[in-house]
């Protein structure tokens, strides 16, 4: 496939990485013309600082948007409606009216023009939720479908980091940039695998709070939700854990399954299987460690090109974007009017 990159920052770059062999990364764009050079010459392809332009002067099947939230739904309506596939980096858009302009282009028709390759494809539109493919969460996935802890009543997680100096002052501080804090960071993955591994959220009680950092959105979010599978999910996400910290765990009537690390600097990923023992006491345990070569992007980039040869709705799709959106609207009214809400 022909692929253009919107944004050369770190996940830009490590979407370029994730291509496949038989991939041609046709241009790159940012704002930023230093970037877009040094992207350029490190992946070998065309560089701009006009979208509008890489898209109307180049032929390519589909592109990765990952640019800050507040532009991305100009760019993705745009490329959408030339008539090219996308995959946005989460969140989609700041908010779930950004995210339904966005899914709204799928339901027209755009002309082929010869700058596309010719294809009976549908028009796809993928959210970057690339933490559904870490290889312990796919194992935990496999698992919980096939009943192999029975019946899911209970998710517990918590995600984090400790920012560094400056923060405040970056892009991810800024209202008008980002659309919110940490809930529309690193809290949108947690509330896709609540969604993924629970059901849909009925009602959900959520608090935000600004308790470190000093900037005009959240830095610490904590939810209890409930879901149509009668599912209670509760978490915590925080720009003021310190230590970085992913944990997600999924509790049922026979086992649970304790998701641990990403790599890196959240510590080795290790997924943990626990089946209880129906005359009680400990459970039985089953540690699987993961080697530390982040694989998701890779992963998520296969299952996105594969729904696009396959004609169908890759995993994490748009959709998936607009309601993790929405219940992300839904914390903060329930934060700001003192009660339990519905999505």
């Amino acid at each position: 496939m022909r692929i253009a990159i919107i944004g050369c920052g770190l996940i830009g770059k490590k979407r370029a990485l994730a291509l496949d062999a038989d991939d041609t990364l046709v241009a790159c764009c940012d704002t930023n013309e230093e970037s877009a050079k040094k992207f350029s010459d490190e992946f070998k392809c065309k560089h701009y600082t006009d979208f509008g332009r890489l898209v109307s002067e180049n032929k390519f099947d589909a592109a990765v948007v990952a640019v800050v939230n507040k532009y991305a739904k100009e760019i993705v309506v745009d490329i959408l409606k030339s008539g090219r596939h996308v995959l946005a980096e989460k969140p989609l858009g700041r908010n779930a009216a950004e995210s339904s302009e966005m899914l709204a282009v799928l339901s027209f028709s755009p002309s082929q023009s010869p700058k596309v390759s010719k294809s009976p494809h549908a028009l796809l539109l993928k959210t970057g939720f690339n933490h559904r493919f870490h290889p312990a969460i796919r194992k935990a996935k496999e698992l919980s479908d096939a009943g192999a802890i029975g019946k899911i009543f209970n998710i517990r997680a918590a995600y984090g980091h400790g920012g560094r100096p400056g923060m405040e002052k970056e892009w991810r501080a800024s209202k008008e940039l980002c659309g919110g804090g940490e809930l529309l960071d690193q809290g949108v993955h947690i509330i896709d695998l609540v969604r993924w591994f629970g059901g849909e959220v009925k009602e959900l009680t959520g608090n935000v709070e600004t308790k470190f950092w000093k900037m005009e959105v959240e830095d610490n979010a904590y939810v209890i939700a409930k879901t149509d599978r009668d599912v209670t999910a509760t978490f915590h996400v925080s720009w003021t854990s310190w230590k970085n910290v992913f944990s997600f765990e999924i509790f049922g009537t026979e086992g649970y399954l304790k998701i641990s690390g990403l790599g890196g600097s959240y510590g080795n990923e290790t997924l943990e299987i626990g089946k209880r023992k129906k005359e009680g006491g400990r459970p039985e345990i089953e540690v699987i460690e993961y080697p530390p070569e982040d694989v998701s992007w890779k992963e998520e980039w296969k299952e996105f090109k594969n729904a696009i040869l396959e004609n169908r709705d890759p995993l994490g799709n748009g959709h998936d974007g607009l309601q993790a959106n929405r219940m992300i609207e839904a914390i903060y009214r329930s934060s700001t009017e003192r009660r339990t809400v519905i999505p």
